[in-house]
């Protein structure tokens, strides 16, 4: 009989959420705590399978931290605000609620279907009122800190999206959503201070020890810290200075010419008397914004004819040109160029035909290259460079911020790249910022007893731009200090700013304030946080800003939010054209018995490609739904954690979900053999030999566990499914260890398959539910390995023996060769090339 998964699935997850399984009251108890939480999904009404991986992985992990006394805390809630909403709604006829709460409905469905043990009791959705409202009294508590505040600025804008973006939001000069080519113009916009907190960020990433060490060092680079010196050049004719930030002081000598950014305030002032400047700055609007997409655009410049003084040689001068390699965004928006020992500098003077001084000669002839040709940025001693001749790289460095601090011309100085937090968005679906423009009063906050400002509902998407401004009364208001007519803002908040602190929310969702302190601090950190790879600079950083910036408005006591980071791998699968090289989804395409690929309908030959991440553009998807009618949702389970760590890419096949089926009814025949075994005596010491393989597995897969290696996990459960197939036929066997070997099994594949594993548990008579089990024992006598004597060699020698567990892994086997005192002697000191390890038998060191 096949595993019956429909009728299983549909019975436990009625008995889980009739009993409230994983409800989690706030209240104290002896039990440690852990938070699990998968970064909370935007509803776009449909699963797909990075879903179901990213999903069952943290939900694996809290049911594993359940079943070792945990108490667990494993929320769910939606990312609902954003602009695909309001998109949608248009093209829908609908309103971005209506469409975003039927979206949530239909998502909540497919996760329970999945058998995912959230308390649902802690559900909560961005967009609505009793979330949005608790945020505006933060960000008035921000506004009252001065975290938050208005001004004018250059911002990234996005002419498809309308609306503007953070720096984090564009990627290689593109809108993270729209992929359009983003634009700068001059907005009144909202900024949080971010930057208030650079060193903060910095310095407490050393901290996270448990952050794969790539997203620590990405946020590392993006807070971009950077030494150097401030500079004053004084402009030829004007009483303005000309502020410069260097992390090159010591190549002073070596300038031949200054550049500012087209956003620069001087920019804008020369472009006010010459309109082919303007033109100019109109064009590097329209073209990329970002340090990294303009390293490899021409570069490109316009000489305002103002000129420079060197502030070391007296009589020289530097033209100052407008250049769109130049970024307001770093530093101070204007540079000095040293050509000869700066690569983008030496492009722009190549094509300007500027001067090319070096100032840096290579300390060995084998660095030694044609300036004219190719700039030289390595260490060496200073040449060309008055005082600072003969002068080490370093030793100039400090001797040039040294005279310049004595000509009041500049100082030592630190700069990150990191800048505040744009959080103003020209869009409906978002939340509403809490402050009211007075002509008499200026800028005033919402008072707290009129939170929330709610959306208005009776709005219109058949114009271009924000719908708030267009709105007949919604923006109209009296202002609550003076009473006279004023204006509401029309902005709304960056959806990172909700997805910044829910987190926290998730700690107590009923709170009357936006954040319970004492469930806080039962809760936080989060123990295991689960995303994506793409959210390492934006949503990260954010939230490590909020929880820092929380904490100085005395919300919370903690200053990091995630001990544990985990970077799901993404799931991936083949891609087929066919022969007009379209693309084709997997179900269109078939494979011959002959391993030919064609088309369903016509059999026409199929361009088989490389496995790529799914996606909607290239049509490799696989529908959950579709897999979980066919297969059930342990299967989907098992499959998405079986192939590769959590953390690698994983590749989708058909014979993969056909295997992780296949098992499952392994599983279910097994079962129903042991329980027609009840009775059987069996032998002591053939018992034993079973007892002793499933508790030596049981420390196996429990450390697998531990270190989130669930495709380890599943291979030696695997392991010990094998061991009792072999063992349900030999009478010599006794039911009681196979029974107890057999509740073992289903305990440690319950985190992975709670379903058939709830059902197993019944039908061998576990007691209660084996969700509520606690963990198996190991028994170390039990679990106590075989031991072998392996004979080591030094460079194919024969040189003594140890005695170790068997099946040791090779660097056990390799540290206990070494400390022998005959494998030291011969060895001398001499390095080891390479090992040689036979298992169970030979370590051979070659020195």
């Amino acid at each position: 009989m096949a595993y019956p998964f429909r009728d299983i699935e549909q019975k436990w997850q009625k008995i889980w959420h009739d009993k409230e399984s994983y409800k989690v009251l706030n209240v104290q108890t002896n039990k440690p705590k852990s938070y699990i939480l998968e970064m909370f999904p935007y509803p776009s009404g449909k699963l797909h399978m990075g879903h179901v991986r990213n999903y069952s992985i943290g939900d694996t992990i809290a049911r594993f931290k359940r079943a070792q006394g945990y108490e667990v805390l494993h929320p769910m809630g939606w990312d609902a605000f954003g602009l695909p909403a309001e998109n949608a709604a248009a093209q829908n006829n609908t309103s971005p609620a209506a469409w975003t709460v039927q979206n949530i409905a239909a998502m909540k469905k497919e996760f329970q279907l999945l058998g995912f043990g959230f308390d649902w009791g802690r559900e909560l959705a961005s967009c609505m009122p009793n979330y949005y409202g608790l945020e505006q009294k933060i960000f008035l508590d921000f506004y009252h800190k001065d975290l938050a505040y208005r001004t004018e600025s250059w911002v990234n804008w996005d002419p498809v999206d309308h609306c503007v973006l953070a720096n984090e939001q564009v990627i290689n000069g593109r809108g993270w959503r729209s992929n359009a080519l983003v634009e700068k113009r001059k907005l009144k916009q909202w900024s949080l201070k971010i930057t208030d907190y650079c060193d903060e960020l910095l310095n407490d990433l050393t901290t996270l020890t448990g952050w794969p060490e790539k997203v620590v060092k990405m946020q590392e680079n993006w807070i971009g810290r950077s030494e150097g010196a401030f500079v004053q050049f004084d402009i030829a004719g004007m009483s303005q200075k000309l502020d410069v930030f260097t992390t090159r002081p010591e190549t002073l000598f070596g300038a031949s010419f200054c550049a500012i950014a087209p956003t620069h305030p001087l920019a804008e002032r020369c472009a006010q008397n010459n309109s082919n400047l303007s033109h100019f700055i109109d064009e590097c609007q329209r073209t990329l914004t970002t340090e990294e997409a303009l390293s490899t655009v021409e570069k490109k410049g316009f000489d305002t004819g103002l000129k420079i003084h060197h502030p070391f040689i007296p009589g020289a001068f530097l033209p100052l040109y407008v250049a769109n390699f130049v970024l307001m965004d770093y530093g101070t928006g204007a540079i000095f160029a040293c050509p000869a020992h700066d690569e983008r500098d030496h492009e722009f003077a190549c094509k300007y035909n500027l001067p090319i001084i070096q100032v840096v000669a290579p300390e060995s002839h084998e660095e030694a290259i044609d300036i004219k040709v190719k700039a030289y940025i390595g260490l060496g001693k200073m040449i060309n460079s008055g005082f600072l001749n003969g002068l080490s790289v370093l030793q100039a460095r400090s001797q040039v911020i040294k005279k310049l601090e004595e000509q009041a011309q500049g100082k030592k100085q630190v700069t990150y790249r990191l800048r505040d937090w744009s959080v103003s968005r020209q869009r409906y679906w978002g939340c509403p910022i809490p402050m009211i423009h007075c002509d008499h009063c200026g800028v005033v906050p919402v008072p707290e007893s009129d939170l929330p400002v709610l959306l208005p509902k009776d709005v219109s998407f058949d114009r271009t731009g924000n719908p708030l401004d267009h709105h007949p009364t919604w923006k109209h208001v009296t202002c609550p200090a003076c009473h006279n007519p004023a204006i509401r803002e029309t902005d709304t908040l960056d959806t990172f700013f909700e997805s910044s602190w829910y987190f926290l929310r998730f700690c107590d969702v009923q709170s009357k304030t936006p954040i319970n302190k004492e469930a806080v601090n039962k809760w936080m950190k989060v123990d295991w946080y689960i995303g994506g790879i793409e959210h390492a600079v934006l949503h990260l950083l954010y939230s490590r800003f909020f929880t820092k910036a929380l904490r100085d408005c005395g919300y919370i006591s903690l200053s990091e939010p995630f001990k544990n980071l985990m970077t799901q791998g993404m799931v991936c699968h083949e891609t087929y054209k066919d022969e007009a090289g379209q693309w084709l989804y997997p179900e269109e395409v078939m494979r011959l018995p002959n391993g030919q690929y064609v088309t369903v309908v016509s059999e026409k030959p199929v361009v088989v490609g490389r496995c790529e991440k799914m996606s909607k553009s290239k049509k490799n998807l696989v529908d959950p739904q579709a897999i979980i009618d066919t297969y059930g949702a342990d299967a989907a389970r098992l499959f998405t954690l079986s192939d590769t760590p959590p953390d690698r890419d994983f590749d989708w096949s058909e014979e993969g979900i056909e295997g992780s089926w296949r098992y499952l009814n392994r599983l279910w025949r097994l079962m129903e053999d042991v329980v027609e075994a009840k009775g059987r005596s069996g032998k002591a010491e053939d018992s034993l030999t079973l007892a002793k393989k499933t508790h030596q597995l049981i420390q196996k897969i429990t450390r697998s566990y531990e270190k989130n290696g669930f495709n380890k996990a599943i291979a030696f459960a695997r392991e010990l499914t094998r061991v009792l197939e072999d063992s349900v036929g030999d009478d010599a066997i006794s039911y009681q260890q196979l029974s107890d070997s057999s509740k073992i099994l289903i305990q440690i594949l319950a985190p992975l398959i709670p379903h058939s594993a709830s059902e197993l548990w019944e039908k061998l008579g576990g007691v209660g539910l084996v969700i509520d089990a606690p963990w198996p024992h190991v028994d170390p006598n039990l679990a106590a390995m075989e031991e072998v004597t392996i004979a080591v060699q030094v460079n194919g020698k024969m040189r003594g023996s140890f005695v170790i567990a068997s099946d040791s892994d090779d660097a056990s086997l390799l540290e206990a060769a070494i400390v022998l005192s005959a494998v030291q002697k011969d060895m001398n000191g001499r390095p080891i090339r390479r090992h040689i390890i036979i298992p169970n038998r030979i370590v051979n060191i070659v020195v």
